[in-house]
Formats: structure tokens, C-alpha cells, sequence
């Protein structure tokens, strides 16, 4: 046999639930598997704002159980990597992966791609998309805290997210396109019996018309008398939309490799398999009845013990034997307790079951001992960044007189206690001139092309003359929340050596305003958004590499001036302002979540 070291037993596309299970399977048989995730680790789940139906956890945020997935399976000495699938070659004994960052050699390959939220196509949806309609009641419900809503759809997601909107709307209005809910009736009774849900069934949604302030009319359509009704909210002016009405798989890459039913799904035969041998697929992109989690780590499980098989079988065949997992953290537990056991005489205790241990985020090892802002766990998570930081930085603090402005004083003055050196914390001295409002809160031009919202930390360098340096990243807000790691990896790219992009991205990271312009990015945020990190993060570390371009975060909860700027009822909202060498300034408003060639893309467009 011989060892090949640029070849993968299994390449996972997709680092959903399902690509997440295989992938801690595969690692753990020591098998070599490369998850590969385009976006973010977790999929469609991580957007869940509460998972109660996971056997053997009563109650559990969607992100924190992903988070809890990945982090098992590098346990377990499982590869990650940031790319995007372009295409497969599944000819031979050897399959190709193609991917934005190079081709991928591997005996055999899972599809876990998923499926993205479906569009209805009404008139409005489009025009309106982030300015009154969305698809995530977690990211956006809070913006509708109030008014009235709608809700389109008739399954799971419909009936379950109508009951989470009543904690912000005053009422919920739910159109179902059939006679009943198609959910498990422990589902659709929950909404049905709520006093605040009004259900309309047989009942389409036709279009939206938008006036002062957002959507202010509706035309509903009843699909059995063919009726046409306006509809219009019976409290206040304005009314918001969130559309479930399922999902579309994300399969473009597999038309015309595999076989896939008239919508798009993966149609897969005894165990997975699809109709390539050594293909295989899992999880919502797949022909099934249902599309939950804990279906999704089902058919992971099943999909990675076949490819284990598979792999074998190959490298048997071929004589190649791909690189082993040989230092992984359960190993490294495995021999410190052989050691101990060794030590002291006795047999080593057998290894804790991983299957869904600890998906509360805790550790085994007893209670977390909390202090201030940050717990014992996420202070070791701090200690590495840090390691890694290749120069100190100065987070400058612009304050006025609010409790929240005291509140992110408090929070960078504990991060820069901990840092052991590589922060340090200075406060900008207040204007002299510039109003306050009775709270002490400071006002700003809502018109500037970046506004000066208090409370703000920037992200600054140390000069040669030891004076900061600002980098372009700033938070404007207090960044925690789901923005606390977006933060803290603003701090290591930042501070250099920061995270890895491929060639291309870097060159184009590298071109941005070589003509002597300059980029203003503003991406709007809810701490309760599990999109908008992504984007923050993309925003910023083109930031961090380009002196030309800025990348400022604002916590829309604190900053209603900008939510009405720019009209936006939905997070993230991106507003890019491009300044050529001339002077011209031209601007672009963007909705929905990024990654860096996204971003790139989307300041090319500006």
C-alpha cells in the first residue's frame, strides 16, 4: 500500500447537520474526510431560534447544536475547509471535486448541499424583499415588534415560526395554500389554538403594495372561489411578511453527473447511494418526506458507515492509501489516559459516547464558573486568538452618556484584561460641539456617508509613532450576541496573521480602489441574527487587508435612525458607498448574508 498524501477518503460537500454527522463518523472510523461549507457551518438549522423536538435535548438553540456537530467531529480529526463546490468528476476510482480553491482528489464523495428557502414569486416579493418581507422570523421578527404580519405557507416552518412572530406582532395573519396545515398536528394545533393567529386556508398570496413607511396593502387570493380580497392591517399602517413556503435543493452542481427527480432533489437507493457509485447523498437535497434535523443527521450516519465501506474497498483496489487522522484531540485524550491508567496501574476508563454528548455547549467536567462577560470556556477560546495575534492592537472608544455606552466600556475593559498585552483600550475624548438627548444618548447625520454613532469601538493599529492607526473595522453597539466571534475574528485579522483566503480572493481584496477611491461598508445588525456574522466577518476582512475600505457594523436595536434610512426590515442590510477618484459617490442597499467573494461582488456592482 502507499501512502498518497494529496488524496481524501470522502470529501463532504456541505456542513450542514448531515455533512457534519458523516463527517464525525468517517474521522472517527480514522478515515480522511474534508467537510467543505461555502458559507457557514450548520445550514438552514442554525437560523432556528429553538430546536425542542432533538431526541435526548429538551430545549436548544439551532446554532449551538451545529456549533456542538462541527466541533465533534474536529475532534475527531476531521478537515475543514472554506470553498466552494464548482462541479464533480465521479469517472473512476479516483473522483475530482472542483472547488473555487482548487481540484480535490478523494475514492469517494457525500452531497449534503441542502436546500435554500423557496421564493413564492407574488408581486412585490422581489421589489420588497428586506424592506417588509423575509424568510427568517429569528433574524428579523424584532423589527416588526408591534405591527401585524402574515405568514405564507402551510408546513412545518410556517406553523412553528407564526408562534415565535407572536412574541413581537400583535397579531398573526397565516395563509395556507390548502384546506389544512401538512405538519403533524402537534405542530399546526399549537398555532391554531393561539389567540393571536388568524388562519386563512384555501388562501394565496397574490401581491403587496408598499407606501409611507413600508407594506400597507395585501391582495389575497382564495384559490377555491377565486376571489380576490385587499387586505389591510386593522392596527397601525404597516404590516411585514415572512414567506415559508419550503425549500429549493441546492443541486445545480449534480444536473447531469447524477440522477435528480422533476424538483431537483437527489434521487438515492439502498443506503444513499445515488445513481453514481461512490456518490452519495444526505439530508434535505434528497427525494424524502420529511426534512428535520434529526433526519438530516440520519442520513449522515447511514451515509458515512457506507462510505467507510467504500473508501476501504478502493483503496484495497488501488493500492493508495490516503493520510490518517493521527493527532486529533480524542486521540490525544485516548493516549493522556493509557498514560494515566499506565501510571497508576489500573485500566483505562472507556471513552465517553460522542454522539450527541455535551450539544447544550457545556462540558462534562462540571459547572462553567462565570465572570463578567465571559465564562471559563470561552476565555481558553480567547487565549488562542490571541496566541496567534501578530501585533497588538488599540480598540478606541467613542462613548456619550448612555447605560449602554457604560456597558461596552465594561466589556472591552474585561477583553483587554485578558488579552495579556495584545489590546489595549483608549477613550476618544467627546466633542465639545453635537446634541444629547435626555438619556444622554449622542445624536448623528443619519445622511453621512458613514455615520458617527456612539457608542463605537474602532479597531486600531499601533503607528511607528506609537499614536493608533484605525484599521476601517469598527463595531457601533456593544458586539455581543451572535456578533461576538465576528468580533473577536475582526480583532485577528485585524492584528494579522488573520484568516486565509484563497489567491484570487486575495488579488481582488488587493485591487479594490487601486485608482485611488474608496469603499464605506455599513452592514446593519441584529445580535439576535445567525446571518449576519457572516457578513460582518466578509465586510471586514476585506477590510482588514485594503486601507481603502472601511467595514463598520451597527447593532440596528440601538440605531433606529439608520433602520429608517434605509427603509430596512430585515438583517443583515448591507449599504455600500463607493467614492471614486473624482469625488463621485455612488451608493448600493443590499439584503441577506455574504461571504467574501459575495461582498466583493457586491462592491464591484456599487
Amino acid at each position: 500500500m502507499k501512502q498518497q498524501d494529496d488524496l481524501y477518503d470522502v470529501v463532504v460537500i456541505g456542513g450542514g447537520p448531515a455533512g457534519l454527522t458523516a463527517g464525525l463518523y468517517l474521522a472517527r472510523a480514522r478515515y480522511r474526510v474534508l467537510i467543505l461549507e461555502k458559507e457557514e457551518y450548520g445550514g438552514q438549522i442554525t437560523i432556528t431560534n429553538e430546536v425542542v423536538n432533538y431526541p435526548g435535548i429538551a430545549r436548544i438553540d439551532g446554532r449551538t447544536l451545529t456549533e456542538t456537530m462541527r466541533q465533534q467531529a474536529e475532534d475527531f480529526g476531521a478537515e475543514f475547509m472554506a470553498a466552494d463546490a464548482t462541479g464533480i468528476d465521479v469517472h473512476g476510482d479516483i473522483k475530482t471535486v472542483h472547488t473555487n480553491r482548487g481540484d480535490l482528489k478523494t475514492f469517494g464523495i457525500l452531497v449534503a448541499t441542502g436546500a435554500n428557502p423557496r421564493k413564492i414569486g407574488f408581486q412585490g416579493e422581489a421589489e420588497y424583499a428586506g424592506r417588509g418581507i423575509s424568510y427568517c422570523a429569528t433574524c428579523d421578527g424584532e423589527f416588526f415588534n408591534g405591527m401585524e404580519v402574515v405568514v405564507v405557507g402551510g408546513g412545518f416552518s410556517a406553523a412553528e415560526e407564526s408562534v415565535f412572530l407572536t412574541k413581537y406582532a400583535s397579531k398573526v395573519t397565516i395563509l395556507v395554500r390548502g384546506s389544512d396545515f401538512t405538519c403533524d398536528a402537534s405542530v399546526s394545533n399549537e398555532a391554531k389554538n393561539d389567540p393571536n393567529i388568524e388562519i386563512h386556508y384555501n388562501t394565496e398570496m397574490k401581491s403587496v403594495s408598499a407606501g409611507e413607511g413600508g407594506l400597507v396593502s395585501a391582495v389575497f387570493h382564495n384559490r377555491k372561489t377565486g376571489e380576490d380580497t385587499e387586505w389591510k392591517p386593522s392596527k397601525g399602517k404597516n404590516f411585514g411578511v415572512f414567506v415559508f413556503a419550503g425549500y429549493v435543493p441546492q443541486t445545480d452542481i449534480l444536473k447531469g453527473v447524477i440522477d435528480l427527480d422533476d424538483h431537483g432533489y437527489v434521487i438515492t437507493h439502498d443506503y444513499l447511494e445515488t445513481s453514481a457509485a461512490g456518490v452519495y447523498a444526505a439530508g434535505d437535497l434528497r427525494e424524502k418526506n420529511l426534512r428535520q434535523v434529526v433526519t438530516a443527521v440520519s442520513d449522515g450516519a447511514v451515509a458515512g458507515v457506507e462510505l467507510e465501506r467504500y473508501a476501504k474497498d478502493l483503496s484495497e483496489k488501488t493500492g493508495l492509501v490516503p493520510p490518517r487522522p493521527t493527532s486529533s484531540n480524542y486521540e490525544k485524550r485516548e493516549a493522556e489516559q493509557a498514560k494515566k491508567a499506565a501510571n497508576s496501574g489500573t485500566s483505562p476508563a472507556p471513552a465517553a459516547a460522542s454522539d450527541v454528548a455535551g450539544a447544550a455547549g457545556g462540558q462534562a467536567s462540571g459547572p462553567v464558573k462565570t465572570s463578567g462577560f465571559f465564562d471559563d470556556a470561552i476565555r481558553k477560546q480567547l487565549d488562542v486568538v490571541f496566541g496567534r495575534m501578530s501585533q497588538p492592537l488599540v480598540l478606541e472608544l467613542s462613548l456619550d452618556k448612555t447605560k449602554l455606552s457604560q456597558e461596552l466600556k465594561g466589556f472591552i475593559d474585561e477583553l483587554v484584561g485578558l488579552s495579556d498585552g495584545k489590546l489595549s483600550a483608549v477613550v476618544v475624548p467627546e466633542p465639545s460641539e453635537g446634541e444629547e438627548d435626555a438619556e444622554g444618548r449622542a445624536k448623528f447625520d443619519v445622511k453621512a456617508v458613514m455615520p458617527m454613532a456612539r457608542p463605537c469601538v474602532r479597531l486600531c493599529k499601533v503607528g511607528e509613532d506609537g499614536k493608533p492607526q484605525p484599521t476601517g473595522l469598527a463595531f457601533h453597539g456593544v458586539p455581543s450576541g451572535h456578533e461576538f466571534n465576528s468580533f473577536v475574528l475582526g480583532l485577528y485579522n485585524a492584528a494579522g496573521p488573520g484568516q486565509s483566503v484563497d489567491n484570487d480572493t486575495q488579488q481582488r481584496i488587493e485591487k479594490l480602489d487601486a485608482d485611488g477611491g474608496t469603499t464605506d461598508v455599513m452592514v446593519l445588525v441584529s445580535l439576535t441574527c445567525t446571518m449576519c456574522p457572516t457578513t460582518v466577518l466578509s465586510s471586514q476582512r476585506i477590510a482588514a487587508d485594503n486601507p481603502n475600505v472601511k467595514a463598520e457594523a451597527y447593532d440596528i436595536s440601538h440605531f433606529p435612525e439608520l433602520q429608517s434610512q434605509y427603509g430596512a426590515m430585515s438583517v443583515p442590510c448591507i449599504v455600500v458607498n463607493k467614492t471614486d477618484a473624482s469625488g463621485k459617490t455612488t451608493q448600493k442597499i443590499e439584503f441577506g448574508k455574504k461571504t467574501v467573494p459575495q461582498m466583493l461582488d457586491l462592491i464591484d456592482e456599487a
